[in-house]
């Protein structure tokens, strides 16, 4: 049988034990916050930075006297200095779908191959992603996109055929 001091002993053992462990847990936990606390002021700065940038441009551009903000493209001549790019293109007489990212192309070129209006769901696992909820709602911002710059029309809601275009309005714009 064991005395009441060694139990006790026992014990408090144990539970001194359990204080360092749950200080190291503790420091480690200390670190991981002033990481993440770094990362936080990090991108704020980097968000503050991009908008002032943005303003200034903007400020730049509205002024008919100001300086103009142009680097050379690459033959040589001058192209507006944007920020950021844009991954579709408004539609346009002459450009054909493979100037698109892949999965805008893949999503236009399955638009075009269907004998008619699709709607996301049925659209999602041809491009290789399961037809649920939370998969859905990407490709269909993507379709939504796809409609705003006239790649795509959307006769009914959520039904997405390819967009007709002039005297060429059946024409596939993939070739």
């Amino acid at each position: 049988m064991v005395s009441l001091p060694e139990e006790l002993q026992a014990r408090e053992a144990a539970a001194r034990q359990r204080v360092e462990e749950l200080q190291a847990e503790a420091a480690e936990l200390a670190v991981r916050l002033e990481r993440a606390r770094e990362d936080l002021s990090r991108l704020e700065i980097t968000r503050e930075t991009v908008a002032q940038v943005l303003a200034d441009l903007s400020a730049a551009g509205a002024a008919p006297d100001g300086p103009a903000h142009d680097v050379p493209d690459s033959e040589g001549t001058s192209a507006p200095h944007g920020i950021g790019v844009m991954a579709v293109p408004p539609w346009r007489e002459g450009l054909v779908a493979q100037v698109l990212p892949d999965v805008y192309r893949d999503i236009v070129e399955i638009v075009a191959d269907a004998p008619g209006p699709l709607p996301a769901k049925q659209i999602v696992p041809r491009i290789g992603l399961e037809a649920t909820t939370a998969k859905i709602e990407g490709p269909r911002g993507k379709l939504k996109r796809l409609v705003e710059r006239g790649w795509l029309d959307e006769d009914a809601p959520g039904r997405f055929t390819l967009a007709r275009h002039g005297p060429d309005a059946g024409r596939v714009n993939s070739r």
